[in-house]
């Protein structure tokens, strides 16, 4: 918002130093003669300026969308705002807008999303192409999100593509690299959907995520299957660094895709391996571990 307007101005009333109101008719003038002639000069002075007033009021309500000229009130007065203003007050300036949040602040924040939705069923491949960055081994995959989420896609689609290929994920020191395609035959397909569906598919390949929801590598299907409602509203164990959360959900299902099976961390303050089940625990067996999104996180 912008600054405080200030106080409404008082009446304007010219008073001397006591502030006293006026008390009655002013004092008689010294010689009659020229307070005589004083009263028809300014008589006809008012007169004049009345006839000039009246005339400039007339030209002024002729409508016919010229330049008018305006009394002292007309020009102080907002054309939005019938209220007259001082000129000493200032005029409150539009808001600006509000500047588009960055990569990193949208996936900073949590959506709304059911932890009980069924949606559609339905997949919608995100379009464009993300050409793999690195000389590694090439693996080509496409985003799909399920009809229906409320979730961008698209954003969905740029956080696969810069986790993967970030030197702490499985493209670590060339060995790999990530490409998306939306038409062909990819190595997998990441897939963002409810729960609902994440359950169908997941149960494909004799998995069953429903107890936690939780997200699975579907192994007997193309696709890797990423929960929605965890994607939109995180985990306990990451508390409110979603960023951290999504980047690790991408890497702990892909990296069952590459072959990678679940791991635990061994002694207390250890970083939790990515492909340890976060979404769950961080700590375990009376050891204490902290959170982490990455396969090779010192890079």
């Amino acid at each position: 918002g912008g600054g405080r307007l200030g106080a409404d101005a008082g009446p304007g009333v010219d008073g001397g130093d006591d502030g006293a109101p006026p008390t009655g008719a002013p004092a008689p003038a010294k010689g009659g003669k020229g307070r005589a002639f004083t009263g028809i000069a300014a008589a006809a002075v008012t007169t004049v300026l009345a006839v000039v007033v009246a005339g400039q009021v007339a030209d002024g309500a002729d409508g016919d969308g010229g330049t008018r000229s305006q009394s002292a009130a007309g020009q102080a007065r907002d054309a939005h705002d019938p209220a007259s203003r001082d000129d000493e007050r200032p005029t409150p300036s539009a808001p600006e807008a509000a500047a588009p949040l960055t990569y990193e602040q949208k996936l900073g924040k949590r959506y709304p999303l059911s932890p009980e939705l069924k949606a559609s069923g339905k997949f919608d491949a995100i379009p464009g192409i993300a050409k793999a960055p690195g000389k590694g081994q090439k693996y080509t995959y496409r985003v799909d999100v399920e009809q229906g989420l409320g979730l961008d896609g698209d954003l969905f689609a740029e956080a696969v593509q810069k986790t993967l290929n970030d030197e702490r994920s499985w493209a670590h020191d060339g060995a790999r690299t990530f490409e998306r395609i939306h038409s062909g035959q990819p190595d997998f397909v990441i897939t963002l959907a409810s729960p609902g569906t994440t359950a169908d598919w997941c149960a494909k390949s004799g998995l069953d995520t429903t107890e936690d929801n939780v997200s699975c590598d579907s192994a007997a299907t193309e696709r890797v299957m990423i929960n929605a409602y965890r994607w939109a509203q995180g985990a306990e164990p990451y508390g409110d660094a979603m960023l951290a959360y999504r980047q690790m959900l991408i890497n702990h299902e892909v990296g069952h895709r590459l072959g990678y099976n679940h791991v635990t961390c061994d002694k207390d303050g250890e970083l939790a391996p990515v492909m340890q089940q976060q979404t769950k625990f961080v700590d375990h067996d009376g050891i204490d571990c902290r959170p982490n999104a990455w396969a090779f996180p010192k890079g």
